[in-house]
């Protein structure tokens, strides 16, 4: 594999720079997000130390187009002098770049992990790193496209906000609450079985936050006879239930919505929101590609 460009050779503003990131970034896409988070930094750099000369330093009358290029220079140089160190600004957006970008990149090699079963807990209180199952988030989303815009049509609720919480919640199908037996419950939005419920149920392990502590538990959850009955069990739930009003009035908001459902108490995780409305751009994301 051919090395990656540094940032000696050229910032992230130089199109032959960017060209060469972006050609690696299929081989190599970690080593790509370091490179482009230092390349960041370097430009933030520059910036900054132009700042601050432009505030110390006044316009001398010998300055000339070469000096100020020679300026220039010796700016750049000192900003990738000072750039990439252990705990800096470019660790930062590394870490924010690999957040955003690198789960549908690494998706591949975690496709096949977590093969449905009985006792799977639901997908929504498991590892919050949740991996886009390459290919298959598509065909996750055209599986359920029909059942979500019937749902959305009776309740008003944006059918991708419903595929995207349907994601979140088995990930991405592969984490399915199933029966004892083995069979599927279709219950793709993790809706527990109370009192008022009087259908099947597949009861399942799971794991619960109380007080902010993870524990683990078990609890019955709704079992239908098919996914259609999933979406409309949950367009109803949120439509008819009073705790879900913000979610409901959120329109196109994403973020609003997923909001809004953590404040009703659909789920007991405190990051449930941020790792909802994560999802759910990603579905946004991958049906406007498809589309």
């Amino acid at each position: 594999m051919a090395a990656l460009p540094r940032v000696q050779q050229g910032l992230v503003g130089d199109q032959r720079s960017l060209a060469a990131l972006r050609s690696q970034a299929a081989a190599d896409p970690k080593a790509v997000v370091r490179e482009a988070a230092k390349q960041f930094e370097a430009l933030f750099m520059q910036e900054l130390l132009k700042s601050m000369r432009a505030s110390t330093l006044a316009t001398g009358t010998m300055e000339n187009e070469g000096s100020r290029l020679g300026t220039e220079m010796l700016d750049q140089q000192l900003a990738t002098q000072m750039t990439g160190l252990p705990g800096g600004l470019a660790d930062a957006i590394a870490r924010q770049l690999e957040r955003q970008m690198l789960p549908t990149a690494n998706a591949n090699a975690n496709a096949n992990a977590g093969a449905p079963g009985g006792g799977i807990k639901p997908a929504a209180f498991s590892d919050p790193a949740l991996r886009i199952p390459g290919n298959g988030a598509a065909a996750f989303i055209e599986k359920h496209q029909r059942a979500a815009d019937q749902a959305a049509a009776a309740s008003g609720i944006p059918a991708a906000f419903m595929i995207g919480q349907a994601a979140h919640e088995t990930g991405w199908g592969r984490s399915e609450i199933r029966r004892v037996d083995g069979s599927p419950s279709f219950n793709l939005f993790g809706i527990k079985a109370g009192p008022e419920w009087k259908g099947a149920v597949a009861e399942v392990g799971t794991t619960e936050f109380v007080g902010g502590q993870a524990q683990k538990t078990s609890a019955k959850f709704r079992a239908y006879s098919s996914y259609e009955e999933s979406f409309a069990d949950y367009a109803r739930l949120i439509s008819a239930n009073p705790r879900y009003k913000d979610a409901l009035a959120a329109g196109h908001d994403v973020q609003a919505f997923a909001q809004g459902l953590q404040r009703g108490g659909y789920a007991t995780d405190p990051a449930y929101a941020d790792k909802l409305g994560r999802v759910i751009n990603s579905t946004l994301r991958l049906q406007r590609a498809n589309g």
